[in-house]
């Protein structure tokens, strides 16, 4: 498997945040983008993918698509992320040469990840989340803990994570976080100045 050297934070942008708070945060320092978005059709998220390719490449920024492993051959992204019921990790390998990533909820589900050769998981959601409409129970510090130890590739905490929470992830040794509103609410530069303190 191919390793890939990944930043410490992947922050997560909806159509809403194109251009204005994305290109903030890739001034004030962030180097990895996931593109999400669920509410457009393929077209329009095709076309927003395009945009924010073109913005990441200005800034050196890893890309990451959501969901669509078409779009992410399209607009030539660095990776793609996967849900639970999206193509199949191995089928992805198959048709796409980058970055493959998938959302994990548990332990058996992170592992089973990692055997089929994705690069990283996304697990959470760590904390409450007002993000995804049908997120689960936070899993919180303890499990969170015990799978960055047991696997060895990435683990992304995700969900509802703030400022007042990196220095407890740092402690129980997560490395990398997915974020989306803990950043983009509010004052980008500041947010993003704040979490790099904790993950470089």
């Amino acid at each position: 498997m191919k390793d890939y050297k990944l930043p410490s934070i992947c922050l997560i942008v909806s159509t809403r945040e194109i251009p204005e708070k994305l290109e903030m945060a890739l001034k004030s320092g962030i180097r990895w983008i996931q593109y999400r978005e669920k509410d457009l059709s393929r077209r329009e998220i095709l076309d927003y993918a395009f945009k924010t390719r073109k913005i990441t490449k200005q800034y050196d920024a890893l890309l990451t698509i959501n969901d669509y492993v078409d779009i992410a051959i399209a607009v030539q992204a660095d990776g793609v992320h996967l849900g639970q019921d999206d193509l199949p990790i191995e089928a992805a390998k198959r048709i796409f040469p980058g970055i493959i990533g998938i959302s994990t909820h548990n332990l058996d589900e992170a592992i089973e990840a990692q055997k089929k050769g994705a690069n990283y998981i996304g697990f959470g959601p760590i904390f409450h989340t007002t993000t995804k409409k049908d997120a689960l129970n936070p899993i919180g510090y303890d499990i969170l803990s015990f799978v960055c130890k047991e696997l060895e590739i990435p683990v992304l905490a995700i969900g509802g994570i703030k400022k007042q929470h990196l220095q407890d992830l740092k402690k129980i040794g997560c490395k990398y976080l997915a974020v989306s509103s803990g950043i983009l609410s509010g004052e980008v530069k500041r947010n993003v100045e704040d979490f790099l303190k904790f993950f470089q």
